[in-house]
């Protein structure tokens, strides 16, 4: 009995090694304490220890609110130290609340599911986000899907946070506030792009301009208003027609449900101007437009609204060649085009601006007809011929052969130079293949006879003695005597045999006897050694013999031939 009323010092050991046992238990953990008095912002905490604990009343406040705590509460709070130097025990309702909120988030991340938190304060690159006891940090790129200029209307808020990282060892977690804006919006995009359909009309506000088209906002979803879907009229920029924020009514194209992709049009609400275009312009039709664009293979004119035609280079110019087009028209004039070719269906018109003016060559060969005299200046010598300058700007052409008498060709080129001015007589006028063929030795002497048996000093079936110029594949060019008129004598009309057809059997300077059997569009004579074969044939029948005189062909040829040796 002794022993048990008065305990001994074993009694005493065994004793504090039991309490100190189990106050070593609560360090470092979260526990359960009862609100035992409240004094000067500060709780009165018994966990069941032998001091109480101390604890801020903020701590048991949410941030900017009252803490809503009264005696005998019971609450979880975190045993930093058992005993401080005080005797008390050192609580933390903080601690408690972040020690809770780790093991809760640790789940939620593990099933990626979203978590509510407030922004309250700011840091370097970012914000920081109280998730009920986890402090957060939320960087600036993650605020929102758009930069956020003022994030003060967004702090203090309740809202929901997608956790990114978390690392509870280093007490690092990384939120974003975007992740959860980007697939509640794509849930939304998706409910949208159900509501809508092909065909559609509806009313959009313009979000961005692009030199391509632009971003119009349906309500939660964007769609691609392109530039060539905004009028049937040629658009350089978008900014020409809209600009941002205002709102427009436009019809749904398509919608790519896979892509969540719509494209957007606004002509389609206007009438196409294409329909009935065929009617409207008629190949030959001459209308007045304006040129809208320049490039190097022709300029586009636009005949009203919506309806452009290409005037191909070719078609620019009768006498401008090989020319830029931008050196001919110039953007943003007025020209007059005749319709030369139009395709509705792939909506296209084929423009011509030289049809819409006179062709040069037409008017020239009214104003100077075959055999007038023409003046101009040489603009090019070649191994042809020479081109002479003419009325209209166009070019007449001397051949070699047409320009001096008495001379080779090629002498005859070399008489006259470039930039000299000359006198011509016109021979022949083509406007269909734009030709002009003039001679100048025509001048000279006897000039261009205007009816059809006689030209140059021969007629028509006269026989002459011709001078070989030059030996061709194809005939002679021959000179009536030493300094007469040029013309040329076909293969065929060398001889009446095929051996005698053979134009390398005749040499330069030899002389011969031929029959004029016509002229030529520039009045050139055409010779036969043929016709006056066959024709001295059948004067020769004629004179020496007939059906019945019982002479061989032989000998009245025989005779012929002597009868022309004595005439001569």
């Amino acid at each position: 009995m002794a022993s048990q009323a008065n305990p001994t010092r074993d009694d005493f050991a065994a004793l504090l090694d039991q309490t100190l046992g189990q106050a070593d238990g609560f360090e470092g953990r979260v526990v359960k304490g009862t609100v035992t008095g409240i004094e000067n912002d500060m709780a009165v905490i018994d966990v069941g220890l032998k001091s109480e604990g101390r604890v801020a009343l903020r701590e048991f406040a949410a941030p900017g609110q009252k803490a809503d705590l009264k005696i005998g509460d019971e609450v979880e709070v975190y045993v930093d130290r058992v005993e401080n130097v005080h005797g008390e025990a050192m609580l933390s309702r903080d601690r408690a609340r972040r020690e809770a909120a780790w093991d809760k988030l640790e789940a939620e991340f593990a099933k990626t599911a979203r978590v509510e938190g407030v922004i309250f304060g700011r840091v370097k690159g970012g914000f920081t986000v109280d998730l009920n006891g986890a402090v957060a940090f939320l960087p600036g790129s993650q605020v929102d899907i758009r930069p956020v200029r003022d994030v003060t209307p967004l702090m203090d808020l309740p809202q929901p946070f997608q956790i990114l990282k978390m690392d509870r060892r280093r007490g690092n977690i990384v939120v974003s506030r975007r992740a959860v804006l980007e697939e509640t919006r794509a849930e939304q995009r998706s409910g949208l792009i159900q509501s809508l359909h092909e065909g559609q009309v509806i009313d959009g506000v313009v979000k961005n301009i692009t030199d391509y088209g632009a971003f119009v906002d349906l309500g939660g979803i964007d769609g691609l208003l392109h530039v060539t879907d905004l009028s049937y009229k040629r658009v350089g920029h978008p900014s020409e027609m809209i600009n941002i924020g205002d709102t427009v009514r436009v019809q749904i194209i398509r919608i790519n449900k896979d892509t969540q992709r719509i494209s957007l049009g606004m002509k389609q609400l206007e009438s196409d101007p294409w329909e009935g275009a065929a009617a409207k312009y008629p190949i030959g039709g001459k209308f007045t437009g304006r040129v809208t664009n320049i490039t190097e293979y022709g300029a586009f004119v636009e005949l009203e609204p919506g309806i452009e035609g290409l005037v191909h280079v070719s078609e620019m110019s009768w006498t401008k060649k090989n020319v830029h087009p931008g050196k001919i028209v110039s953007t943003s004039q007025e020209v007059e085009v005749v319709i030369l070719e139009v395709d509705a269906e792939k909506r296209r018109i084929s423009l011509g601006l030289k049809q819409a003016q006179a062709n040069p060559w037409e008017a020239f060969a009214e104003k100077h007809p075959v055999g007038s005299t023409v003046e101009g200046e040489v603009k090019n010598a070649t191994e042809f011929g020479l081109f002479i300058g003419l009325d209209g700007d166009v070019d007449g052409m001397v051949h070699m052969s047409d320009i001096a008498w008495g001379v080779s060709g090629e002498e005859a080129l070399n008489l006259h130079h470039k930039g000299e001015t000359v006198t011509a007589v016109v021979l022949d006028i083509d406007p269909e293949k734009e030709r002009i063929s003039l001679g100048m030795k025509q001048l000279e002497r006897g000039g261009v006879a205007t009816g059809g048996t006689s030209a140059g000093g021969v007629s028509k079936n006269e026989v002459v003695t011709v001078t070989v110029l030059e030996v061709r594949d194809g005939g002679l060019e021959v000179q009536v005597g030493d300094d007469g008129v040029t013309g040329f004598i076909r293969r065929a009309d060398l001889g009446r045999d095929r051996d005698e057809q053979r134009p390398e059997r005749f040499q330069v300077g030899q002389k011969f006897d031929a029959m004029v059997i016509g002229f030529d569009r520039s009045k050139k004579p055409n010779f036969s050694v043929k016709a006056m074969q066959m024709a001295e044939e059948k004067q020769a029948v004629a004179q020496y013999g007939s059906s019945d005189s019982g002479a061989s062909l032989g000998d009245i040829l025989g005779e012929a031939l002597k009868a022309r040796q004595e005439n001569q």
